[in-house]
């Protein structure tokens, strides 16, 4: 079995680059083959993806987060734009909208996110989104502005009626290891009422550690696998059967050969 964890802060595990090697490697040993790397800002992004650059199953998203809408950085239009034309850039992001902590103000944080959502029209690629607390503005932008090539909900966060009004748009639901928490109740009715082929997995490491591994620090790519377990029993498949599944949706996500 093979599986693509389509968010993972690799940056944030570890800052040493041979640790996050390490963590690289012990994810391919656990079947995880394929990796989205995801950063906040651009400076982050920068160090991140040179260490990662020349291995296989590693990709990369280019964006500034909501969390960072006080400070992108000079020129940081130009600078994603710079970004994408990278090897192995497949996504912009992570962007969107955060109203839990109330980074800047809200206008602010929707011009950074409609920008972005531009950015990936204009260079025909996804973009993976990021969501909390404001799934009422998220939803209007995304009806009219969502790019030809869709949109990854990352960490998804809504209820299953929200998803259901997403599914006529080219969009994707990504479910991270709180989708294991007994209490995720909104989690799970969402991942019986949607279709399979709409559904990612990720591990939004170093986040949201799958109950399985609750005594760990922080989440690893390679915990991923636990995810779809838990997943796969929530839906009545076998795992191989599921992880083959969650395998072409993730590369027809990101535009990516199956093989």
């Amino acid at each position: 079995m093979k599986f693509f964890d389509t968010h993972a802060h690799i940056g944030l595990i570890y800052d040493d680059p041979i640790e996050q090697l390490r963590v690289i490697q012990q994810a391919k040993q656990a079947g995880v083959q394929r990796i989205v790397s995801i950063n906040n800002s651009l400076m982050d992004f920068q160090k991140v993806y040179q260490n990662l650059k020349s291995i296989s199953g590693i990709y990369h998203a280019v964006g500034v987060a909501p969390s960072e809408v006080t400070n992108p950085g000079s020129d940081w239009i130009s600078k994603i734009e710079k970004n994408l034309s990278l090897p192995n850039v497949v996504a912009v992001g992570e962007t969107g909208l955060d109203y839990y902590k109330q980074f800047g103000d809200k206008r602010s944080q929707i011009e950074l996110f409609i920008t972005q959502l531009e950015i990936a029209q204009k260079y025909n690629l996804p973009v993976i989104i990021h969501n909390r607390d404001a799934g009422k503005d998220l939803y209007e932008i995304l009806s009219e502005r969502l790019p030809d090539k869709g949109a990854i909900l990352h960490c998804y966060s809504e209820d299953e009626e929200f998803a259901k009004k997403c599914l006529d748009k080219n969009i994707w639901f990504s479910f991270a290891g709180n989708l294991t928490y007994r209490n995720a109740r909104n989690l799970h009715n969402t991942v019986l009422n949607i279709p399979v082929e709409r559904i990612l997995i990720e591990t939004e490491s170093p986040f949201m550690i799958p109950s399985e591994f609750r005594e760990k620090k922080r989440t690893m790519p390679a915990y991923l696998p636990a995810t779809a377990k838990f997943l796969a029993e929530m839906l009545d498949m076998d795992l191989e059967s599921l992880s083959d599944q969650l395998w072409k949706n993730s590369c027809k996500a990101f535009g990516l050969p199956e093989a």
